[in-house]
């Protein structure tokens, strides 16, 4: 598939070396030839110097072909007025947009423009590894209602069964990070001390899939 980056900073090179080493085809835009530099000297891509809306600009990447769109430079509203661009006028249905400003990335994604805001979701991030008890969101669909969210099951359930934890949060575990690494649970496997714990959460459990799991254990009789 061709992919096309608008914005060459280290988002946008990171994006493209990630694509094709993946076996994409790739074009980066920007602005100055210098941030090709991010580039790594082995990248087979496109190189177009220019404005990531600018059509002549955007043909030239070959966005009639495309497959994707990623608009990550350092400004909302040329991302925005790329994303929409490239979607409205060329028709290419997966695009994303990168807005630093969260307020204007929830208008935008109401109006279709699917956005990333890194600036919350790095906050909910540290937030969550600094304060007992709060957890994070790696992954939301709010169109199905769903999430993949960091819990942090009581002590108690230290040496249990996955299995177990998936009842009383009624919830799915979808990878368990342990010493560093992600695992996906097996039948039997169980709960280790300093265990990071990634749910599927239908967000009509949500809550009480929180509440459950901050309590200590119950012994059924």
């Amino acid at each position: 598939m061709h992919i096309v980056i608008m914005g060459c900073g280290r988002t946008g090179a990171s994006l493209a070396e990630e694509f094709e080493s993946r076996g994409h085809s790739v074009a980066v835009i920007d602005r100055t030839g210098d941030a090709f530099r991010r580039l790594p000297s082995s990248f087979q891509g496109q190189k177009i110097t220019g404005i990531g809306f600018d059509r002549e600009t955007l043909v030239s990447a070959g966005v009639e072909d495309a497959y994707a769109f990623a608009a990550v430079s350092d400004g909302d509203n040329s991302n925005i007025l790329a994303a929409r661009v490239v979607r409205e006028t060329y028709g290419v249905e997966n695009v994303v947009a990168r807005i630093s400003d969260s307020g204007r990335a929830d208008v935008y994604r109401r109006l279709g423009i699917p956005t990333v805001a890194p600036v919350p979701w790095t906050t909910s991030q540290i937030v969550s590894r600094l304060l007992p008890g709060v957890t994070d969101s790696v992954y939301v669909d709010s169109t199905a209602g769903v999430s993949i969210r960091r819990l942090a099951p009581h002590k108690s359930w230290v040496g249990h069964l996955l299995t177990d934890i998936e009842g009383a949060s009624e919830c799915r575990i979808a990878y368990v990070v342990r010493f560093g690494e992600a695992t996906l649970p097996e039948p039997g496997s169980l709960l280790q001390s300093g265990d990071e714990v990634y749910f599927v959460v239908p967000n009509a459990v949500s809550k009480n899939a929180e509440r459950a799991l901050s309590r200590p254990r119950t012994v059924k009789s």
